[in-house]
Order: structure tokens, then C-alpha cells, then sequence
């Protein structure tokens, strides 16, 4: 038997678990997760109600298109109906609903709440849609990539990956082809390829120094590479510290990097739009990026390299470090939780229909790359994003971004001191040193 609770109540203030009703549900299907009907546990409402941020119009478009078409059917058993939230509303909004009993079925969420140790994840209001999609037989169309990041960012498949970005380095074809260069393997052929570039008089690689998390993703990935997938779970987990050797080995490739030079004049205060205006240019032979950065390429007016000559690539090995090449940086975009307590037969084949259509339609509708396999035809996509989307596709493992499970006040102090540590007014021990003082301090 699978015990849930009837009402499950979160205070508005310090978010505490309030009168639970045990109500039992017969299990079934996979993981324990289903019942007898076919459903994950929850009870159907009336509607499918779906709450998406305001900035995110594409999702409830692309949903709608949906209910119109492939899930058709699923739409007259249970109609959609949106409900729509300010992203910067969206903890405190989600709260409250959830301490009225009226959270929507499908909603917006925060990272932090809906974690197993989360409010909204202790009150058991976060369903578990492996389960239920493999309950239902459409588990394969999610991409194993995506799996691998939600699983890691929240600590279960408790998000709909209805957004999916890898990081690494784009590049350019033109320059390299000129200069004699290939994709370089490991970061001391990606040091020895800036310094011809140097001397070609090409900026090797241009970033957004004045955002900060750029440079951090640079100094993460040194670390993945070299310590391995598991090199920052270690690092929350209290297993490693940032100020180990092997760590603090980042800091100092990061900051020898920029103090050759490769970055260009002025990186610390380059924002984002001119960064990758300097490679949609040609001023500058390489970017690193996510693929959300496929807008801009496929923008003629800001592209003017042209889509043939944009090249992507994983960032490099480390010589002798414990990751690989092919464990790429990667975010699932604003989780997107369905509500347990509503998990019934006919949101389980909204979530299941969804799951095995809306790759296709995100991706030929509005050149949307998803966390979902793409079954179908897609047609009058650039070759750069059908290229992102094969790649993503044969991706088996994935690992996050350097401060992904940081607090919000080390997230910060990062981001803040990464400019003194690629100008050389910091230390790479005591940047690390600082960083790992605050992870210890907001536990």
C-alpha cells in the first residue's frame, strides 16, 4: 500500500507540515508508484491546471498547441487551464498556494523547495514522474541527459525538462581552419591553441567577465575534469573541501588563463551582450557558453560569421584528471513539478503525452531544444540547432554547473570574487579559502 496524506497543508510562515489525513492508495506499476487504475497515486481535479512564469510564454503556448493536437484527447478528459506567476514571485506564490491546499497540477516551482529535504518535497507534494511515466510506458522519452541532470539538481525526476541547455565552448570554424587548429582534447592543448591564437592576433576567448558565473563555469569544469563527476556532491557532502589541491588546482588554471591574456583586454568588465557580440563578430575565436546562445546564432542580424562557421565543442580533458570529455555541463531550465496529491490516471496521461510529443513540437514550433526525445519529423531548424539537439540525444551522463549546489550567499561571493582571481588581486588559495569559509558558515 502506498500512504499519502488527504491534505497536505504548509504553513505560509517557515512553510511547517499541518493536519495530515492518511489516505491509502493501492500500489502498482513501477517503483511503487502507481495504483490499480493506472494512475500515480493522486487523485484527479477537475482541470489540468498548468502555472508557468509570465516570462515564459513559449511553455504554455507550446501546451496549448498540445491540447489542440496530439494530446487531444488527453485535453477533453481533463481541459488545461493556466495560471500564470512573475518569475520573481514564484516562491512565495508557490507557498502560499501550497499552505491553501490550492497548489495548480503542473506548476512553477523553486529548486530548493521541491528537494527531498525541500518544504514542498517533506510535505509530499512533489510527484515522482519516473515512476509514473514508466507506470505508463513512456519513460523512454525522456532523454537519458536530461534524467541525469534533474535527478542531480533536485534529487529525483521530480521536473519536467521542458527546457534543455549543455555548456562547452563554441567556436569558430573560420579561425581555427586559418590558424591550423583542431577541437582541442585537453585543457594544455586549449592553452597551447590561445597562444597561437594570441599571436595570430585574434582574442582566443571571450566572456562575460562582468557576470561573473562565466568564469566560474570555466574554473568548474577544470575541476570536473580533474577531480571527476561526483567533484563538487563531495565538496556539499563535506566529503572534500574546495581548498584541496586538486581544487584550488582550478583556481590557478583559471587565473593563469586570464593573466596570459586569452580572454582579451577588458574582460572583467565585459557583459554578455558584447561578448557574444565579439564572437558573432569574428573579434574573438572562441566562446564559452550554453546553448541557449543558438538565439544569437540563429540571428542574421546579430550572426554575421555566419551558422557554417559556428562551431561547438565539450570542454576539454584534464591530463591525468578523473572526468571525461563526454560529461557535459547541463540545466533543465525552471522546474516544472507535478503536484502528487493531483497525480491521478488523467494527469498521468497528460504528463505521459506531453513527454512523448512535445520534443517535436518545442523544437519545430519555436526551435526549443527539450529535455524529450523528438519522435517525428522536424523541419526548417538551422543546422546548428539540429546539431545541439543530435548531440544531446547520444549524451549518457551530465554534470552541473560549479555553484549549482551552493547557497545563495556563496553562490554570490563566487561570482563576486572571481574578478579579483582572474585579475590577479586574489590568490587562488585564498579565493577557495573564502568560498569554502562560506559554504561552511550557511550550512
Amino acid at each position: 500500500m502506498n500512504t499519502r496524506s488527504n491534505r497536505r497543508r504548509i504553513a505560509t510562515l517557515g512553510i511547517a507540515l499541518a493536519a495530515v489525513v492518511p489516505l491509502a492508495a493501492c500500489a502498482g506499476g513501477n517503483a511503487g508508484n502507481g495504483s490499480a487504475d493506472g494512475g500515480a497515486g493522486g487523485t484527479d481535479p477537475d482541470t489540468f491546471t498548468v502555472m508557468t512564469a509570465n516570462e515564459n510564454p513559449v511553455l504554455s503556448d507550446e501546451l496549448d498547441a498540445l491540447a489542440e493536437g496530439a494530446c487531444k484527447a488527453e485535453n477533453e478528459a481533463l481541459p488545461i487551464e493556466h495560471q500564470k506567476v512573475a518569475q520573481a514571485d514564484v516562491v512565495q506564490k508557490v507557498t502560499l498556494l501550497a499552505s491553501q491546499g490550492a497548489l495548480a497540477t503542473h506548476t512553477i516551482a523553486g529548486t530548493a523547495l521541491i528537494r527531498p529535504d525541500g518544504d514542498l518535497g517533506k510535505a509530499g507534494l512533489v510527484g515522482d514522474l519516473k515512476a509514473a511515466l514508466e507506470d505508463a510506458g513512456a519513460w523512454d522519452n525522456v532523454l537519458p541527459a536530461a534524467a541525469s541532470t534533474v535527478e542531480q539538481v533536485y534529487g529525483g525526476m521530480f521536473s519536467m525538462p521542458y527546457q534543455y541547455n549543455i555548456e562547452g565552448i563554441f567556436y569558430n570554424k573560420q579561425i581555427f581552419a586559418d590558424n591550423g587548429l583542431d577541437e582541442p582534447q585537453t585543457w594544455d592543448d586549449l592553452v597551447a591553441d590561445a597562444a597561437a591564437l594570441q599571436d595570430a592576433g585574434v582574442v582566443p576567448m571571450t566572456e562575460a567577465g562582468a557576470n561573473g558565473w562565466p568564469l566560474t563555469r570555466i574554473l568548474g569544469m577544470y575541476i570536473y575534469r580533474n577531480v571527476g563527476p561526483d567533484a563538487m556532491t563531495a565538496i556539499q557532502s563535506g566529503d572534500a573541501k574546495l581548498t584541496d589541491p586538486e581544487y584550488v588546482a582550478g583556481a590557478k588554471a583559471l587565473q593563469e588563463f586570464a593573466e596570459a591574456g586569452y580572454f582579451g583586454e577588458g574582460f572583467s568588465t565585459r557583459d554578455g551582450d558584447t561578448s557574444s557580440n565579439m564572437f558573432l563578430t569574428g573579434q574573438a575565436a572562441m566562446t564559452y557558453d550554453g546553448t541557449w546562445l543558438l538565439s544569437a546564432i540563429n540571428d542574421p542580424d546579430r550572426n554575421q560569421i555566419g551558422g557554417e562557421n559556428v562551431g561547438f565543442m565539450p570542454f576539454p580533458e584534464v591530463d591525468g584528471g578523473k572526468g571525461s570529455i563526454d560529461q557535459y555541463p547541463a540545466n533543465a531550465g525552471a522546474p516544472m513539478i507535478v503536484n502528487a496529491e493531483q497525480f491521478g490516471p488523467k494527469t498521468q496521461d497528460w504528463i505521459s503525452c506531453i513527454a512523448e510529443n512535445y520534443g517535436q513540437q518545442a523544437l519545430q514550433d519555436a526551435g526549443v531544444i527539450s529535455g524529450f526525445k523528438v519522435n517525428g519529423e522536424v523541419t526548417d531548424i538551422s543546422e546548428n540547432t539540429a546539431e545541439i539537439q543530435q548531440r544531446i540525444e547520444g549524451i549518457d551522463e551530465t554534470v552541473l554547473w560549479f555553484e549549482a549546489l551552493f547557497d545563495p550567499k556563496s553562490n554570490s561571493l563566487a561570482s563576486t570574487n572571481v574578478t579579483l582571481l582572474t585579475t590577479g588581486q586574489m590568490s587562488p588559495e585564498d579565493y577557495m579559502k573564502d568560498l569554502q569559509a562560506s559554504l561552511d558558515a550557511n550550512k
